[in-house]
């Protein structure tokens, strides 16, 4: 940790190099950092030397955190003063990653964001070394892994230091997205400037933040998927999980069942294909975001399995509510023993492709009418004692989800976290009798006051929170399938989601809670409104599971206005605007 005195030395020598240059008579209007709140003024022959640009003052004004987005959860220092760097002049020094591609990756990431920022730049601005140490270079991003780093930052007249110490890639990658965070463009001065000098302690409360996206739906082609993994990454966000087929299309290449998209994908250009998955992935780990696929079943498939129908029941029955929420309807055959062949041939292509440190199996929304329609299935059941009824039939779903898992084990998933959506499986006693404790992570789609939640955490097992009535992104717009709104109306507002009470769910039992994810649904949603659904929504998520805030979303605005804009400069994302600029240039004279 540096002295103060020693820090405001530095700033003395780093000040003479950074106001060099003048600021032209095209500019009107500055900022001065008074009473921590970064006042717009005019700018005179008076102030012209000391006057700031918006970003700059937001930067050390407001907080002792200034804009960082989510909140450090550790100790922060910063110098109130700045100095230029020249973006062309980033250097990377590690003992660690020399031969990694994945730091490799990360670095070019963090340059090209540098330079991206610069509009007009002038001349100069001082060198930028970082060094990055690393205890480990285990490349697992497991639930087991550690996201915190330090990052120091010390500069003098000649060169800008900084330091990175973590446990692993992840730790430093997200010391590097910290650090861009406090590389800004000054506009007034024109030059890309950083905080002089700083130290930040910083680690996530929750080891799962991420976003649930839907690619059934609708199709979201590989660059936008890429776009919104790059939207994670800057919010630090950790887990893009891929809700990759439905009922209404399976779009994933299976190869050894090349008929699951000739049938069932939109056209053939509406498809992953085994190298665009891989693709995905390795670009997702660069940004320390975990890819967790989802093969949703026993119920939610139709489109695909035309040729596979003797494997299923009630497929395109109508009228549809009878037998599923959404059309077309159809399920899974439990009692067929070539079924599991198939989910065999199915998760063997998937861990492959994904490499997955998670793999989600669905299991939600089970309608028993439809598995009732088949007489085979009754006479199954009958024979083996079970009754046509609601227990009956958990107890086929519980059979049915013993084999899938037995042959995701045969193929190589056996260490695999296993995470399904809450149901009336996850309720007991069916949940203690077919869902080991030590193996499935159960993630909740109910209202956060559903003393469901309280019921699957005492009955021992991990959670991830997504519920509807705060964490999924596509409520309180127009029902795709009438006229009012959707289901799960009102609109979850940025307030709302980063106000969500995780720690009144969990209790007593919060350990047991890995963390939530943002819900983001396509029935009527596509690659053209996809970014203004979830931005800057899923950033107001990633404080509340990055820093689990105390404070009221309204101390949090004005960084939450200034990373809006972070996300719209440096990530290309078409976040939703929140209020008239006005605002951002005026701060705290909208608030009511």
């Amino acid at each position: 940790m540096f002295t103060s005195k020693f820090l405001f030395f530095i700033a003395g020598l780093v000040l003479q190099v950074y106001f060099a240059s003048a600021i032209d008579d095209s500019h009107a209007w500055g900022y001065e950092c008074i009473n921590r709140r970064c006042e717009k003024t005019q700018i005179t022959a008076t102030n012209k030397d000391t006057i700031l640009s918006l970003r700059v003052c937001r930067l050390y004004c407001y907080d002792d955190i200034g804009t960082l987005w989510p909140k450090p959860t550790g100790n922060v220092t910063f110098l109130r003063a700045v100095t230029g760097v020249n973006p062309n002049y980033i250097k990377f020094t590690t003992d660690n990653f020399k031969n990694n591609e994945f730091f490799e990756m990360a670095k070019e990431r963090f340059i090209n964001i540098q330079k991206n920022k610069i509009q007009n730049i002038s001349l100069g601005g001082l060198d930028m070394n970082i060094d990055i140490k690393a205890e480990s270079e285990d490349m697992e991003l497991n639930y087991d892994v550690y996201e915190g780093y330090d990052l120091t930052i010390i500069s003098n007249a000649n060169e800008i230091n900084v330091k990175i110490t973590s446990k692993n890639f992840f730790g430093a990658r997200h010391a590097l997205e910290t650090l861009s965070q406090v590389i800004v463009y000054d506009e007034l001065n024109t030059k890309l400037v950083v905080l002089a000098a700083a130290t930040i302690h910083d680690e996530p409360k929750f080891k799962h933040r991420g976003i649930s996206m839907d690619t059934s739906r609708n199709f979201y082609p590989v660059r936008v998927i890429k776009k919104t993994i790059e939207g994670l990454s800057m919010a630090k966000l950790n887990s893009f999980h891929w809700h990759i087929t439905d009922s209404q299309a399976f779009p994933m290449e299976v190869k050894s069942h090349p008929d699951f998209t000739k049938y069932g994908a939109y056209s053939k250009d509406k498809v992953y294909t085994a190298d665009d998955i891989k693709d995905i992935v390795k670009f997702a780990k660069s940004r320390g975001v975990r890819v967790i696929p989802e093969l949703d079943a026993p119920a939610h498939i139709g489109e695909g399995w035309q040729k596979k129908l003797d494997l299923t029941t009630c497929v395109n029955y109508m009228p549809y509510l009878d037998y599923c929420w959404q059309p077309p309807c159809g399920h899974m055959n439990p009692i067929k023993d070539e079924l599991y062949d198939v989910l065999e041939d199915i998760y063997r292509e998937m861990l492959e492709s994904f490499t997955p440190p998670v793999f989600h199996m669905g299991g939600d929304e089970i309608f028993f009418s439809c598995w009732n329609t088949s007489k085979p299935l009754q006479d199954w059941m009958l024979n083996r004692g079970l009754k046509l009824d609601h227990d009956g039939f958990l107890e086929l779903w519980g059979y049915y989800q013993t084999n899938a898992l037995a042959r995701m084990n045969k193929v190589g998933g056996s260490k695999l976290p296993i995470m399904l959506w809450t149901s009336e499986l996850t309720e007991e006693p069916f949940a203690s009798k077919f869902l080991e404790k030590d193996r499935y992570v159960i993630q909740i789609w109910t209202t956060g006051d559903d003393s469901k939640i309280q019921r699957v955490l005492n009955s021992g097992y991990k959670v991830i929170i997504s519920n509807n009535d705060a964490f999924y992104l596509d409520c309180g717009f127009g029902s795709w399938a009438s006229d009012g709104l959707i289901w799960c109306s009102p609109y979850n507002e940025w307030q709302k989601v980063y106000n969500n009470d995780i720690d009144g769910m969990g209790g007593a039992r919060i350990d047991q809670i890995l963390g939530g994810s943002a819900t983001i649904w396509s029935e009527s949603i596509d690659e053209q409104n996809l970014d203004s659904k979830i931005w800057p929504r899923a950033s107001a998520l990633a404080e509340r599971l990055w820093t689990n805030p105390k404070e009221h979303w309204r101390n949090a605005e004005p960084r939450f206005l200034m990373h809006q804009m972070y996300l719209k400069s440096s990530g290309g994302l078409a976040s939703e605007v929140l209020q008239p600029e006005w605002c951002v240039h005026n701060e705290g004279l909208c608030q009511l």
